[in-house]
């Protein structure tokens, strides 16, 4: 079992920008969405500050914010990357399932990874998240690059959000239609 703290920080940077971002929405009225906690089980809990200090992921998450934007609901994960390559290892089986579920409801699946490396935000579908998913576990690429992430789908930090993803979020609406 992972503990809590063993990649506790990883892509914080990234759900600050999101939790900004979110709350300019709200502010807004423009969406509502809220992150959500990994579910722990503390195991060591320091008796002066009551702060847990040892944990474990008490099961599965499934993604990190669901919400609603303008009567339409998503769900999303955030990814940070520091290549140009992204091991698909980092989604995992039990997200796509919950993801392409939701979309199976009328809902609205996607991530925003964050290139580090380049400091450049995308907005990926969940048919992308599906197609490089689906190719690695039928023995091809157990990644996807740069290069295949659609640029049309850059987030840009504009409109006092710092990823400003609802216009890639409407663009992959108009898609569908």
């Amino acid at each position: 079992m992972a503990t809590w703290n063993s990649r506790g920080l990883r892509g914080s940077g990234l759900e600050d920008l999101i939790n900004y971002t979110i709350e300019v929405y709200r502010e807004k009225k423009l969406a509502l969405v809220q992150k959500i906690p990994t579910p722990i089980k503390p195991i060591q809990i320091e008796k002066e500050t009551r702060h847990i200090t040892l944990a474990y992921f008490d099961q599965k998450s499934t993604v990190d914010y669901i919400g609603v934007v303008q009567g339409i609901p998503i769900c999303f994960d955030a990814k940070e990357c520091a290549t140009d390559t992204f091991p698909i290892a980092n989604i995992h089986e039990h997200q796509v399932k919950f993801m392409e579920d939701y979309e199976g409801q009328g809902g609205i699946a996607f991530i925003l990874i964050n290139y580090t490396n380049r400091d450049e935000a995308y907005y990926m579908p969940f048919a992308d998240i599906k197609r490089f998913y689906d190719r690695s576990i039928t023995g091809g690429r157990k990644s996807f690059t740069y290069d295949e992430v659609d640029k049309n789908y850059v987030v840009k930090r504009e409109s006092g959000a710092l990823l400003h993803f609802l216009p890639a979020l409407q663009q992959d609406l108009d898609g569908r239609k």
